[in-house]
């Protein structure tokens, strides 16, 4: 191997994939605002299908640029990275959105809350009581903090999936 010649690197990886996938998340943010389908348990699994390509994809690059092995600790910490750089730009713009773009994202949230606990037969008393404690959860910082944490935990726990498929452990360093 040439010296001038660079092997494919968790962290370079990991930062190409992650705004990818950051780019995707926001795409499907504004997919799910912009037609009122915030919230929509449907749309947040299919949230799921790009992370599981985007990881393969990563595991795929990370592979075929450098010496053809990946170890599982190194796919579950490309996942882990992806999902921390793409969590951090799209709760970054989710907050944005929220907080100055539209204000009355939230309420909407609230709106279908309403809704979906009526559905479910609670009394007007005990939906009054569930939207007091919910209140101080329904800011855009909380859902900065929130969809940080929540896309690094469920990325991580999507990576340790798609590792295990995607792993090629070199028998060379086994013992």
């Amino acid at each position: 191997m040439e010296n001038n010649e660079q092997l494919t690197t968790v962290k370079s990886v990991s930062i190409k994939w992650g705004l990818i996938l950051g780019i995707v998340s926001i795409a499907l943010f504004l997919i799910s605002a912009v037609s009122g389908l915030q919230g929509n348990t449907a749309m947040q699994w299919i949230g799921y299908i790009p992370t599981i390509i985007v990881f393969y994809l990563a595991h795929k690059e990370f592979k075929d640029g450098g010496d053809g092995f990946m170890s599982y600790g190194q796919g579950l910490g490309i996942g882990t990275l992806i999902a921390t750089i793409s969590g951090a730009l799209s709760s970054v713009f989710a907050y944005s959105y929220i907080k100055f773009i539209d204000s009355s994202f939230m309420d909407t949230i609230k709106e279908q809350q309403i809704e979906s606990m009526m559905d479910n037969g609670m009394s007007d008393a005990e939906i009054e009581q569930a939207l007091e404690m919910s209140e101080a959860f329904m800011t855009p910082e909380f859902i900065l903090i929130m969809g940080l944490l929540a896309s690094v935990f469920f990325g991580f726990l999507i990576s340790l999936v798609v590792s295990a498929f995607t792993k090629n452990n070199n028998p060379a360093l086994e013992v």
